[in-house]
């Protein structure tokens, strides 16, 4: 609106704009957006402000999504909430930054895709997960338990309710226990040895087939590594096909471990 009266002031017939199509308070998010990428910068009152209005006038909105959006933290942006709604949440649901709703409960969105998965076994993860309103890779997990008879809630998500806009460390799977920095740490230097030492044995360097799967295996090392920058920059566009070819890799990955490990029982 600054635009157009400053063009109506200069005398311009005409400006170049873009058109929304949506409601007021969608504008109200995308103008805040779009003020927080160029011009003048918005003061951190006004940030603040606008944090306010739209945890007021969306509350489907996630933290995470609405710092992005107003340039805050998001922890800054739970506080305003809970401030706002008297330290409870209201929602059952949040809306992300790819645009996709989410239960607050873990636990609920694995009800869910349980209950989809009994009702189509054979439909695709994506539908499953859209209709659950979770994530492809929980739905696998889902599906993954249920295969093997046991509860489609982990435990530590039973009575818990989702942590939106939290700190994940890299490596840490959804469902599983969480894992330290320092374990974490433990883990890669144990990987690197051990990587280490299949590269400097004889019948890997002197195969085709073993400098193959040294190559893969230093990929995935090198993926790890890189994990929290790449996944961090995946536009949200993009964000449920790469999560099915990540499944895909990984079912390989788990079907080559069983089919060593069988081999190796049979050795024995």
């Amino acid at each position: 609106m600054h635009r157009l009266r400053a063009a109506k002031e200069k005398g311009w017939h005409s400006i170049k704009a873009e058109f929304f199509d949506g409601t007021a308070e969608a504008a109200f998010v995308e103008a805040v957006r779009a003020n927080i990428r160029h011009g003048l910068p918005l003061s951190l009152e006004d940030r603040r402000s606008a944090a306010e209005r739209i945890v007021a006038s969306r509350q489907d909105m996630s933290d995470r999504a609405i710092a992005e959006c107003t340039g805050l933290s998001t922890k800054t942006v739970g506080g305003i909430r809970r401030r706002l709604n008297g330290g409870s949440s209201r929602q059952e649901v949040r809306l992300g930054r790819d645009g996709r709703r989410r239960p607050l409960s873990a636990a609920e969105g694995r009800r869910r895709a349980a209950e989809a998965l009994t009702a189509r076994p054979h439909a695709p993860l994506r539908q499953i997960a859209k209709a659950a309103g979770v994530s492809v890779g929980t739905a696998h997990d889902v599906r993954e338990r249920i295969r093997r008879g046991e509860d489609p809630v982990v435990p530590r998500d039973r009575g818990k309710p989702r942590q939106h806009g939290g700190h994940q460390e890299p490596g840490v799977v959804a469902g599983e226990p969480a894992v330290t920095a320092a374990e974490l740490e433990r883990k890669a230097r144990n990987m690197r040895a051990r990587l280490q030492s299949l590269r400097r044995d004889p019948s890997l360097r002197f195969s085709e087939s073993g400098r193959e799967l040294l190559r893969w295996l230093f990929l995935q090392y090198q993926a790890k590594a890189k994990y929290p920058h790449v996944v961090e920059n995946i536009p949200p566009h993009l964000a449920e096909t790469v999560a099915e070819l990540a499944i895909q890799c990984s079912d390989m990955w788990r079907s080559l471990a069983r089919e060593l490990e069988d081999r190796a029982g049979r050795a024995d």
